[in-house]
């Protein structure tokens, strides 16, 4: 059961959120990558092989690596000529800071850091009309490569540890793609507008992992998963709104207002 978890779920989700990112837009696309859809399958699984207090020790791990995902967006807005390199780098500087932070920690300082990553990047590029068409083996290679960080993290969880398997879990790997792709095609300005909808997705992230760190040692390992869902799709849905008051694209904007029509004839010409 486990293993047909494994060879299903990932790239289900992984599809789906694909599908529905090309559907809305690049923003949509990373709001939709920051819920828990390969970290949050992983933790089950390890909730199923290794027990309930490893899985909440690698949702911890989970949470902090929120802070790693928002210096990642961060790096890469400010990244210059290497935007990858220096997002990699701040991912990896913030994860080694907040590696051994608690839980109690934690839970005060991810919405700040999620905040404050906001106010550093730019604002969300205009909405266009326009939508680049990806290769045909960008599909089903997301869902190969999801399956497979999958199964190598769970098969090492017990070697490397709970927390750090929580942490590399959540390394946006995903994001980095779309990312680099959008700014190949669309410009820089595209790419930093996927990230700050990561941001804002980011918030039903926490609080999925808030709620699983928080219970899933207390009680049954169903009530914990349902607790954890609906607190993300709770906040999920509270920030959609957000996404949604993106500007309008700039042939939108610039097209010039129609003039009223009267209701009255137009007087004869004298």
């Amino acid at each position: 059961m486990v293993l047909a978890l494994k060879l299903t779920l990932t790239p289900a989700v992984m599809i789906g959120a694909t599908l529905a990112g090309r559907r809305w837009g690049g923003a949509i696309s990373g709001w939709l990558i920051g819920l828990p859809l390969t970290s949050g399958p992983l933790v089950f699984l390890l909730t199923l092989e290794h027990g309930r207090h490893f899985a909440a020790r690698t949702a911890v791990g989970s949470l902090s690596g929120a802070i790693a995902e928002a210096a990642f967006c961060v790096g890469y807005a400010l990244g210059g000529r290497l935007p990858l390199v220096w997002a990699t780098l701040g991912f990896a500087a913030a994860a080694a800071a907040v590696h051994a932070a608690p839980l109690a920690l934690l839970l005060g300082l991810v919405p700040v850091a999620l905040v404050l990553a906001l106010l550093v990047l730019p604002p969300f590029p205009a909405r266009t009309e326009t939508s680049v068409r990806a290769p045909r083996w960008d599909l089903p290679a997301r869902a190969v490569v999801a399956t497979g960080v999958v199964l190598i993290l769970t098969a090492s969880a017990t070697t490397i540890g709970a927390r750090l398997t929580g942490l590399l879990a959540v390394y946006p790997l995903y994001s980095a793609v779309l990312a680099a792709f959008a700014h190949r095609l669309e410009g820089r300005a595209a790419a930093v507008g996927l990230l700050r909808g990561l941001l804002v997705g980011l918030f039903s992230f926490t609080a999925f992992y808030s709620v699983l760190g928080l219970v899933l040692p207390r009680i049954g390992t169903a009530g914990a998963f349902a607790s954890a869902i609906a607190a993300a799709l709770i906040v999920q849905a509270a920030t959609l709104g957000r996404i949604r008051r993106r500007p309008a694209s700039l042939s939108e904007r610039d097209r010039p207002p129609a003039a009223p029509s009267s209701p009255l004839p137009a007087a004869p010409p004298r």
